[in-house]
């Protein structure tokens, strides 16, 4: 079984969009380089600098499914019915849209939370990895203990009110260990180990070194 894993790209400040949804520059680095990348939609080809190319074909690769929240679903159009990675995409949401006009697309509309929601993708993912978007559902997952990994994209700039990556967390402090780094151009792309339920100390997370495990956001439109 592979990981949950919750990915954004995210201010300095923590947002991953403004109080209207638009990412201004924040995904800019999908754009400045000279390295082409597909992450899943032949029609959706991104140029990056070599770090961040070699970087998402490592990552990106290993996504079977991705979780997302109805809010994301209805401001891309589900993509136009083309996951941006992954083969399928679980939609968490109160009630599943009636004119969506890709109904046989690889989309499944989840109305028993968000928990049941991973529990699909990790079963459709297989031995891959689920891709999490960021915002209140990570804040949920986080605070349920359902998130492996976090892969943060962090770009250098300040939006000062926004969509947070965390959305609204209330669980207790979350110590993570050092991450992996790669610079790429305009962009730090960070990876934090975080340790589940079972890790877990009193009044906290344990801290403990990034290190892989055995068990196992948002993407631009």
């Amino acid at each position: 079984m592979g990981k949950v894993i919750a990915s954004a790209t995210v201010s300095l400040d923590g947002f991953i969009a403004d109080e209207s949804d638009r990412v201004g520059p924040l995904f800019d680095w999908y754009g400045n380089g000279d390295v082409p990348f597909n992450g899943g939609d032949p029609e959706r080809v991104f140029h990056v600098s070599a770090a961040s190319a070699a970087y998402l074909e490592a990552t990106w690769s290993r996504i079977g499914a991705a979780v997302i929240g109805r809010r994301l679903f209805d401001l891309t159009n589900g993509w136009n019915g083309r996951p941006a990675a992954g083969d399928a995409v679980f939609v968490v949401t109160h009630e599943p849209p009636t004119n969506w006009p890709y109904p046989d697309a690889p989309f499944t509309f989840v109305t028993d939370g968000l928990a049941g929601a991973i529990a699909r993708a990790e079963a459709a993912a297989g031995d891959k990895d689920v891709s999490l978007t960021g915002g209140d559902l990570l804040g949920q997952a986080l605070t349920a203990g359902l998130v492996d990994e976090l892969q943060v994209d962090l770009v250098p700039v300040v939006f000062g009110k926004g969509i947070r990556f965390f959305g609204g967390y209330d669980g207790p402090p979350a110590l993570l260990g050092n991450p992996e780094i790669v610079q790429g151009d305009r962009v730090t792309h960070l990876r934090y180990h975080v340790h589940r339920d079972a890790d877990r100390v009193a009044g906290g997370f344990n801290h403990r070194p990034s290190t892989p495990r055995t068990r196992a956001g948002t993407r631009p439109a």
